[in-house]
């Protein structure tokens, strides 16, 4: 077993879903560019504002001097 995806002919995740989106090569990079930009606003609208509470980034260790 390799470490790298591609060899022995496969080609990882992206090709997977390259080779199932219908169209020809103009129609695949338009649904993946859609594809793409649902999943960044999924990700700002409900993802980061859910897991904003949960992360350090309010809790400085500075001190007023």
């Amino acid at each position: 077993m390799s470490l790298v995806p591609w060899w022995n002919g496969r080609d990882g995740m992206y090709g997977w879903i390259w080779r199932h989106l219908p169209g020809n090569a103009w129609v695949k990079a338009l649904i993946s560019l859609v594809l793409a930009m649902v999943v960044v606003y999924v990700l700002f609208q409900y993802v980061f504002p859910w897991a904003e509470p949960l992360l350090p980034f309010n809790d400085v260790t500075v001190d007023n001097q």
